[in-house]
This record gives structure tokens, C-alpha cells and sequence, in this order.
């Protein structure tokens, strides 16, 4: 399927997604909100794929939302107050869909993060799996700068990344945050010199993801995003029953065998999605 903002390619078990209106700093226009939905359904229907790397073509990751395509809907327009506020909320519902369908994708998504990103891009990384940027990133929840409360995920996931006191001076004061100081602090799991060591060390370790087990990582990113958000218990409560019903003999058969032959193992794909509509 061709998109207008975005670009998929799936090659060695590895759906490399990304950014292509680097002229535009890759804001996120009208197109995108659907087209990212859109995106990962077809990851997620994809059997061949066994991790994502989310990058960005030109300059900067992203520069959040496209002011010039949203600029008139923020502001507002004449109605009735009730019945605007609740068209509102709707339409943020919908934004933060577009958001939450990285964190609900069954395989881990790995963000490289180049110059900017800022507003929602934000929202956007908090909801990765993990994160590598250049030596010149920078990270900022321009909401705050310029009038607005973040409301597309950033405030929800990001206290589940950072210590609540840095989110609180990144929200409160809209500064930047360098590279330096998201690798000391976490929101960054590697600084690379420049945009190629960044792909070429992020498309390294997506390598290292896609030759696993499948079902074992899909099981992984299950059960992380439960414990998440649910008690220790009820986490391994359902562990237990997750691995009572998923757990591969087939693929810990052939890591067995593998290490036997002294060799690397290599799993099957996954089955594909059947989807009643």
C-alpha cells in the first residue's frame, strides 16, 4: 500500500518505517494520523515481521504537528460550547489512536531519532519500545510553548520512562532536552555520532530481535506492556497462562538443537492474521 507520509519496507524479518516529508521536518499533517493506524495494521498483518524500526528521512525526526494544516481546527470555531467539546474529544480520541497503535503493535518498535523531536513526536517515542537518537536530538513537549496541554500520550507514558520529577520540569517549563541528557536519563537507550551510525546501530539490533523466536518476542511485549500496567500479581498470573497456552515445543525444540550443532537457531514466521473484515 502506498502512503503519503510514510514509506514500509519489510526485509530480514525487519519493517523498517519511515518518515518522508523530511522537506516539511516530517510534520505530522492530516494524512498522517490515519496513515500511521493504517501502517501498522499492516505490520501487525504482516507474518514476515518480527520487529519495527521507525526512522525519519532528512534534517529532523519530526517537528510535531503541522501547524499550517491544524492551525484553524485549534483555534477553534462557532457552535454551540457542548457539542464542540464533545467533537473535540472525539477528535483527540482519534489522534491518540494513532499513537497507541505503537504501543499495542505485538512487536517491539525501535525509534531512531535524528535532530528534532518535538510536540508529537513526543507522544510518539513515549509510545516505542525503545530509543537511540544522534548526538544532535533533542527532545521537547512543545505544547506547553505554545499554548496547549500535551493530550496524545506524552503525560500518560512518559512518567513510565522518565523520573516523574524531570517529566514534571519538561512539562512545566516546554525546555529541550539534548541527547546527552536523555541518554543520563533514560529516555534514550544509545547516542550515536551521526544519522548512519544511528540506522546502521538501530538496524543492528532490530537484526539481533528478528532472530528470536517470534512467538517469544510477541510473548515478551505482552507481558512488559501488562506488567506495566497491572500489579506484580496479576502479572504473573497471566504469564502463567500465557505460557500454559503460547509456549513454542517447535522453537524450544530447535533452540535445543541448535545448540547442540552449534549453530544459530532459526524459527518459523508467524502465521498470518486472519481478519473477518
Amino acid at each position: 500500500m502506498a502512503y503519503e507520509t510514510l514509506s514500509l519496507n519489510v526485509e530480514g524479518g525487519i519493517a523498517h518505517l519511515q518518515f518522508i516529508r523530511g522537506s516539511e521536518f516530517n510534520t505530522m499533517n492530516k494524512a498522517f494520523w490515519p496513515e500511521i493506524v493504517a501502517v501498522f495494521d499492516e505490520i501487525d498483518d504482516d507474518p514476515a515481521a518480527r520487529v519495527v524500526v521507525l526512522s525519519a528521512q532528512g534534517k529532523h525526526f519530526t517537528s510535531g504537528l503541522d501547524l499550517n494544516d491544524f492551525g484553524a481546527g485549534l483555534i477553534g470555531t462557532e457552535g454551540e460550547p457542548a457539542r464542540k467539546a464533545e467533537a473535540m474529544r472525539r477528535s483527540v480520541l482519534h489522534m491518540q489512536n494513532s499513537m497507541s497503535v505503537l504501543d499495542r503493535c505485538r512487536l517491539p518498535v525501535l525509534a531512531a531519532i535524528q535532530g528534532a523531536c518535538i510536540g508529537g513526536g513526543m507522544d510518539l517515542i513515549s509510545a516505542c519500545d525503545m530509543r537511540y537518537c544522534t548526538e544532535d536530538a533533542f527532545f521537547s513537549i512543545q505544547e506547553t510553548n505554545i499554548g496547549l496541554t500535551a493530550d496524545v500520550g506524552t503525560l500518560q507514558r512518559l512518567p513510565h520512562i522518565l523520573p516523574h520529577g524531570i517529566v514534571r520540569e519538561l512539562t512545566f517549563t516546554g525546555r529541550r532536552m539534548m541527547a546527552p541528557e536523555a541518554r543520563e536519563c533514560g529516555l534514550v537507550n544509545q547516542v550515536f555520532a551521526n544519522h548512519e551510525a544511528l540506522l546502521a546501530g538501530v538496524m543492528d539490533i532490530a537484526s539481533e530481535i528478528a532472530a528470536k523466536s517470534p512467538v517469544v518476542t510477541v510473548g515478551n511485549k505482552e507481558m512488559l506492556n501488562y506488567a506495566r500496567d497491572h500489579s506484580i500479581q496479576d502479572g504473573l498470573n497471566y504469564i502463567a497462562t500465557w505460557n500454559a497456552a503460547m509456549l513454542s515445543r517447535a522453537d524450544l525444540g530447535e533452540a535445543f538443537k541448535a545448540k547442540a550443532e552449534k549453530r544459530e537457531p532459526k524459527y518459523e514466521d508467524l502465521d498470518p492474521t486472519r481478519r473477518l473484515a
